[in-house]
């Protein structure tokens, strides 16, 4: 699942490239002026690690790196993924653990289902806030990428 996730954001982002790119280079043919702009190697390379997904030739810049906030993110990340294995083994497994030592029955499936929304809900909320929230401030602040407007 990482693998397939992580392939689906570099077609995206390839495909925001040449999106911005292609046009660009189609109206310099057309009107057959001597410079095309192309970008650098070093743009693109930025905006494949960049935490967004619109290409553009520059972005906005923080002057340092705050290496302090990156160490607290990634520590957010870290409590995010232990409490959310807290809650699976404390919630979760317990639940069907119980149902597969008893006979099927509707009424019980019923029962387990019902009874792992609620932790089911917040490991949802918990990958949300490390990855959305941690994970890409984390890795904005060391490319210096100052836009940090991930929820729009």
């Amino acid at each position: 699942a990482f693998l397939l996730a992580l392939q689906v954001r570099f077609v995206m982002k390839t495909h925001s490239f040449i999106r911005e790119n292609v046009p660009r280079v189609l109206s310099s043919a057309k009107d057959k002026s001597g410079t095309v702009h192309i970008p650098r190697i070093s743009q693109y390379l930025y905006f494949l690690f960049a935490p967004t997904l619109i290409y553009r030739d520059s972005y906005p810049r923080n002057p340092t790196i705050r290496w302090g906030y990156v160490a607290t993110k990634f520590a957010q990340v870290l409590g995010s993924l232990f409490y959310a294995y807290y809650i699976f083994v404390r919630l979760c497994i317990p639940q069907f653990r119980n149902s597969s030592q008893e006979t099927f029955n509707l009424r019980g499936l019923v029962l387990c289902i019902f009874n792992s929304i609620l932790p089911g809900v917040l490991i949802l909320f918990l990958a949300f806030f490390a990855f959305l929230h941690c994970w890409l401030n984390a890795f904005a602040e060391m490319l210096r990428f100052a836009d940090r407007m991930f929820y729009k």
